[in-house]
């Protein structure tokens, strides 16, 4: 499979080489977005109707022969359109495509002779590899996977959107940012350009600033939301998930994390029942210190159908936002995990 990077996409896109069909894919989604725009903006940049030559198709609601139909049509006083196709899901069991094999005749038509006086883009938020449509796509397409930045290449953007910002950090105060947003570009930004504006009229963001403003959402997500929702406090646990996603962090990335901390208590719990020494059990599931001793108590109290349940509750709810159940899109997959927050603070 011939997948580029990022670094290629970037290369290709200067020297304005452009494909009749790309796949975007991978789990830096905010990267992911801004290729797609920054395409469509280059394409269309001298398109004095925009409007009528950019067009988007979410396949939650959209077939995939509508938007390939709508890619075969001309460009309206352009040399070029942009379609995009959003969503795609083509799941490692299936059970949640929306991109499926009987859809594989019309898109390997299409694939195999585009229109050339349009870039279709497909925007993928889950792709397996290995299903059949998945290598089609891939084969017949420029593919290009954002993987998640490691900690240089994220402070490496930052620095870059500090320049834009014409703002500034030391080297230490960067690393300290990036420790406490993680590897997520979306949640990053959002923090620099908060701390660009605190940090005026000298536009230098000093370490302290950070350590003000910028909360460690990783921390918050992993313990402080479930400790909330355990001890039935749905008032806090709103308050704290409306300030994680106001900082950027994406529903289906939340519910990871949720997720994760619910199977670590499952996990304790039966570490500690078949005789694991509690100091054991905290390191293998590398719990702050600070958390231990709640967390474990947590664990050892709570019934193992009641974790069970939750687990249920939380892959229905993982479904319902990868199929837009209930509205797609930000605001459908927001009101999924407000919801399930609403329902486990009952429990």
């Amino acid at each position: 499979m011939n997948i580029l990077s990022r670094e290629d996409l970037r290369s290709q896109i200067k020297k304005r080489e452009f494909a009749p069909v790309y796949l975007l894919f991978g789990a830096e989604t905010y990267l992911r977005d801004l290729a797609a725009k920054t395409i469509a903006d280059l394409i269309l940049a001298d398109s004095e109707l925009r409007e009528f030559n950019e067009t988007e198709f979410s396949l939650s609601n959209s077939p995939v022969l509508h938007a390939l139909s709508s890619a075969e049509q001309m460009p309206m006083v352009a040399a070029r359109r942009v379609v995009k196709i959003t969503d795609v899901i083509v799941s490692a069991t299936g059970t949640k495509d929306n991109l499926k094999e009987e859809h594989e005749d019309g898109l390997a038509a299409y694939l195999n002779r585009p229109a050339t006086t349009t870039v279709l883009i497909f925007i993928a938020n889950d792709l397996d590899k290995r299903r059949k449509i998945s290598k089609l796509l891939i084969e017949k397409s420029v593919a290009v996977e954002f993987k998640p930045l490691e900690d240089a290449e994220l402070i490496g953007w930052a620095k870059t959107k500090l320049r834009d910002l014409k703002s500034d950090a030391d080297e230490r105060t960067l690393q300290h940012l990036v420790g406490l947003v993680g590897n997520n570009v979306r949640r990053l930004t959002n923090e620099i350009e908060k701390l660009a504006v605190a940090a005026l009229p000298d536009a230098l963001i000093s370490y302290e600033l950070v350590e003000s403003l910028a909360p460690d959402s990783r921390e918050v997500s992993n313990f402080d939301l479930t400790d909330s929702l355990l001890a039935k406090n749905k008032t806090r646990a709103l308050q704290i998930l409306k300030k994680i996603l106001d900082d950027g962090a994406e529903p289906l990335m939340l519910l990871g994390l949720i997720a994760s901390n619910f199977r670590r208590l499952f996990m304790s719990k039966e570490l500690m029942r078949n005789g694991v020494e509690r100091r054991e059990v905290a390191r293998i599931m590398k719990l702050p210190y600070s958390k231990q001793e709640d967390f474990l108590a947590t664990a050892r109290r709570i019934e193992t159908e009641k974790l069970t349940w939750i687990m249920q509750r939380i892959a229905k709810t993982d479904v319902a936002i990868k199929t837009s159940i209930g509205g797609g899109g930000t605001a459908g997959s927001r009101l999924q995990i407000e919801m399930l927050v609403c329902e486990l603070a009952n429990l």
